[in-house]
Order: C-alpha cells, then structure tokens, then sequence
C-alpha cells in the first residue's frame, strides 16, 4: 500500500475509533489509550495526524458540521416544497446518526460544546422551513413557524436523550405525525398521507 494511502487509512482508523469511544464513553471519560487500544495505533501514529485528543474531537465536529450544511444544501435545492424538504431533511439526518458513529459523535461533541465545539443552529434552520411552508400556505394560518421549529428541535433533541428503545427513526416518525397533523394546512395533508 502506497504510504499515502496507508496515512490515510490510519487517520481514518483514528477518527472511527475516537468517534466509538466518545460514544460509548463520552468526550471527557475517554482516555487517549482507549482509542489508540480500540483502533490499534501506536501513540507515535496518533501524534503523526494529532497533536491531541481534542484535535480529533475538533475533526469529528467539523466532519458533522460540513455533512450537515451540505445536506441542508441538498434538501432545499431538491425543488420540494419546505415541509416535504424539512421531513425528508430530518428523517434524513434521524438517519445518518443512528448509522454513522463518526456523525453522531461529531454532532455530540458540538451539541456538547466540547472541544471547542458549537452546535449548529437547526431551529433557525428548521424556522426558515417553517416560514416558507407558512408562505405558501403550507401551514394552518394560527401557525407560529418559530414555535413550530422550537417544538420540534425540543422533540428531536429528546429523542436524542432518551437512548436505546424504539428507534430514533420511527421515534422521529411518531414525532413528524403528531406535529403536522397540528401544523400543516389540510390541503398539505391531503397531497401528502
């Protein structure tokens, strides 16, 4: 294997095993040698692509922030109307946390505001939807689009927080029928069941 390839395969060998141990452990509990024991690195290959434990929670967050702005992109390009694009965005990011340690780790460690992370800010993210849905008629007229966005960032965070059970996707799901049978116009229910 070429030597740049192999570097790349250890640096990304580090990333899932720190994204592993903060998840199960969390930022603050784990312990350098744990992730060098669970990729099975040498300290030496740790600091050839790290100077820290926190200069890999750095790439971790930043990993989620740039997957989760280049999604939002996608799903508002994607010419569907802003509910159907907050439904399909959300259960999409539902999605990619449950699937992917590296993900899920990142956006914990910047919800967390660990490592110097900051959390992006879904519910402006979720408010401007919720404005345009609004616009076009998509919600019931006594619809408060930020309050829409604050209820509904609260119900995701805390699906979140309450851990293992039923899956966060059909959490979600649960979540999204409740919440559009008491915000979306009935002309929107109607096209979309």
């Amino acid at each position: 294997m070429p030597q740049q390839r192999r570097a790349q395969v250890t640096r990304r060998t580090i990333l899932v095993a720190a994204a592993e141990e903060f998840d199960r452990e969390g930022y603050r509990a784990t312990p350098l040698n744990a992730i060098l024991r669970r990729g099975g690195v040498t300290k030496g290959a740790f600091y050839f692509h790290f100077a820290s434990k926190e200069a890999v929670a750095q790439v971790l967050i930043r990993i989620q922030r740039e997957r989760w702005t280049a999604l939002f992109q996608r799903w508002v390009r994607s010419g569907l109307d802003p509910l159907s694009t907050a439904v399909g965005l959300v259960d999409e990011v539902v999605r990619l946390i449950d699937d992917d340690v590296v993900i899920r780790a990142g956006t914990a460690l910047a919800c967390r505001r660990e490592a110097g992370g900051v959390p992006l800010d879904w519910e402006r993210s979720l408010t401007e939807l919720f404005a345009k849905a609004a616009d076009g008629g998509q919600l019931r007229p006594d619809v408060d689009p930020r309050a829409a966005a604050r209820v509904l960032h609260a119900a995701l965070v805390g699906v979140r927080a309450l851990g293992p059970g039923a899956s966060a996707a059909d959490r979600v799901a649960e979540i999204w029928r409740v919440l559009l049978r008491g915000v979306a116009s009935a002309d929107w229910l109607r096209s979309n069941p």
